[in-house]
């Protein structure tokens, strides 16, 4: 693939992926404006996206870290869980001799 191809499809993956960021928070444990309560999936959506998610965040009142209109436990459960699976680390460690 040419270069401009490569760029054309990763600018398109963000924006694809931009669209499932967590929405406006009005209400802590109410349905948001789709009727949609995040559960144990978006959280862990939210969770593997939060980096990108925070920095946007400061620049834009429309664009939060955390989604509020959650099922609580669940929803905590998949945010810890992607948040931890993006920053472990899978390298292994040598002895030192």
């Amino acid at each position: 693939m040419t270069k401009i191809a490569i760029e054309a499809c990763l600018l398109l993956i963000v924006i694809v992926f931009m669209g499932c960021i967590a929405g406006l928070n009005i209400l802590e444990d109410t349905p948001s404006e789709k009727g949609i309560i995040a559960g144990f999936w978006r959280g862990l959506w939210h969770g593997l996206i939060s980096p990108v998610t925070f920095i946007l965040s400061l620049f834009t009142d429309k664009i939060h870290f955390y989604e509020v209109n959650n099922n609580r436990n669940w929803y905590n459960f998949g945010f810890a869980l992607g948040a931890g699976i993006l920053f472990s680390s899978s390298r292994s460690t040598k002895e030192i001799k």
